[in-house]
């Protein structure tokens, strides 16, 4: 126990305190496969086929998929601007504004994890802000590269190869998710 707990505090890391200077609006579910197919006219699901598929998450969609998508949904809705969170605004997000880490009690009522297939857009506990998949159910895209490290920089790189998911999928676990 005592060498595991060293290695532990060895390979965490504090973090840091940023502050969001802009306030931003972030959807309270994941988006569905009905809604995808309304705004782009075809489904990438793997998941189609089940008589509930509507109301499953939208999965085996590309970071550039992603982008297209709102930017046709920006097209249709003229007063709204919809966009990627950076991670900083999903992790903020994702805790409710807390600055802990969620606690496993709230992770296992909230997320879908370790089963054969996604969920329902909620179906679980939503967090203390009403914000529904969070951890579980499928990986979310976010704006930012990925740093090729293992926790996010207080500023994100402007280019890379990847970029970031968060929230871990149905058949994970949510270890790194935040």
């Amino acid at each position: 126990f005592k060498l595991a707990r060293q290695m532990a505090l060895q390979d965490s890391d504090e973090g840091f305190h940023i502050q969001i200077s802009k306030p931003y609006y972030i959807s309270t579910t994941e988006v569905t496969q009905g809604q995808w197919k309304k705004v782009m006219e075809y489904n990438p699901s793997h998941f189609k086929g089940l008589s509930h598929a509507d109301s499953l998450p939208v999965e085996n969609v590309t970071w550039k998929e992603a982008r297209k998508f709102i930017k046709r949904l920006n097209r249709f809705e003229k007063h709204s601007s919809y966009r990627l969170p950076s991670e900083v605004e999903w992790e903020h997000a994702a805790r409710a504004g807390s600055r802990k880490d969620i606690a496993w009690s709230e992770i296992e009522v909230s997320a879908n994890l370790n089963k054969k297939t996604p969920v329902a857009v909620a179906s679980k506990k939503p967090n203390a802000w009403g914000l529904y998949d969070m951890l579980g159910n499928v990986w979310e895209w976010v704006d930012d590269y990925y740093n090729e490290k293992l926790f996010a920089d207080r500023e994100p790189p402007q280019k890379g190869k990847h970029h970031v998911l968060k929230g871990a999928s149905f058949v994970g676990d949510v270890n790194n998710a935040t």
